[in-house]
């Protein structure tokens, strides 16, 4: 199946660069994955569209300031480092720039109380490091790194917690998982007042999100691996809701992997807490095994993204809802507007 099936020309200008205001003011186009039905809303309107007894599911991960800026300390050049998956012992997984002069063994200077030197090359700028600090590394990284937004985000970002959902919790992601920033409290509290179960797992957002598809045809395509956590309180719900055959919505695309990874590893019997690493690669052909519908961003052309999606919707469904909210001015990617399929 070639990549190219899943292009599409999107204006720059529909690149969303800062979050709205208020975050569920975005809107929502609704589309219906057996008929192909679409239906233009607010994201408030959400409300209408869950119904009692559905578990809607969210990812908790938090992100970390994980962009950092510094020195080669040999030639005084710039380096920046961007924070992909702690390995422990102070080692990180990282992508680095410039890549073609940051080698094994450079020594990377963030100021007096931060250091790091390269351990080991992979391709594509990824690098191990291991940091020297005196102190808590993380306060430190709170102090000095900045939010790692997507290289499409030119604006700055003033306030922070807008790349995290309110629901965040464990830190760990390397991205936001961009379809719970639309939910506030306020609107959470409404979906659960109308019998909506809301559950929580943790997937840490990493390497995959950075990192374009290089390869012609979907099936070449090999996905990194993500460190999730499934909690027994959630386990609980979704055998509960499979019991009495209620849907199970997923808000993100991360979300989705971690149910469908979770589902892969338990099959028909009941699922229990669990953690581990996930390299799920979901694309048309793929049976959904727990998921019945997914609140989503607008994703990038050619992305395995937009390939989970046409999964669950079809290819033909989804792009032609992607033209309609293109020819509609919906706004895209990380801070744009959402969908819902069901």
């Amino acid at each position: 199946m070639n990549v190219d099936l899943y292009n599409f020309h999107l204006p720059e200008e529909l690149i969303a660069q800062t979050p709205l205001p208020d975050r569920s003011a975005s809107r929502l186009l609704t589309l219906d994955k057996r008929s192909g039905r679409t239906v233009h809303r607010h994201f408030t309107d959400i409300i209408d569209e869950l119904q009692p007894g559905d578990t809607l599911v969210l990812n908790d991960t938090r992100v970390i300031p994980a962009r950092l800026f510094g020195i080669k300390e040999d030639t005084g050049a710039k380096a920046e480092v961007l924070l992909l998956k702690s390995l422990g012992e102070d080692r990180w997984d990282a992508l680095v720039k410039p890549g073609k002069k940051l080698k094994t063994g450079a020594v990377i200077s963030f100021g007096e109380e931060l250091r790091a030197v390269i351990e080991e090359e992979s391709d594509m700028g990824g690098r191990t490091l291991r940091f020297m600090y005196q102190g808590i590394f993380q306060e430190i990284l709170d102090r000095l790194g900045t939010m790692p937004l997507p290289p499409y985000i030119k604006e700055k970002l003033d306030d922070r917690e807008r790349y995290q959902t309110v629901y965040a919790r464990h830190e760990g992601s390397a991205a936001a998982p961009t379809a719970g920033l639309h939910f506030t409290e306020d609107l959470l509290k409404q979906i659960q007042d109308k019998g909506v179960h809301i559950a929580y797992i943790t997937l840490h957002v990493g390497l995959g999100t950075f990192r374009p598809m290089s390869v012609d045809t979907v099936e070449e395509h090999v996905m990194h691996s993500e460190y999730f956590m499934l909690p027994q309180e959630t386990a609980d719900m979704l055998n509960e809701a499979r019991v009495k055959g209620s849907r199970i919505v997923a808000v993100g695309t991360t979300s989705c992997r971690t149910l469908e990874t979770v589902g892969g590893m338990f099959g028909d019997g009941p699922l229990e807490a669990c953690s581990g690493w996930t390299d799920i690669f979901i694309y048309p052909g793929y049976e959904f095994k727990l998921v019945n519908a997914l609140i989503t961003n607008f994703h990038l052309p050619k992305s395995t993204l937009v390939m989970l999606v046409s999964a669950l919707a079809g290819r033909e469904h989804i792009l032609a809802a992607y033209q309609e909210a293109i020819q509609q001015k919906y706004r895209f990617f990380s801070f744009g507007d959402a969908m819902f399929i069901y």
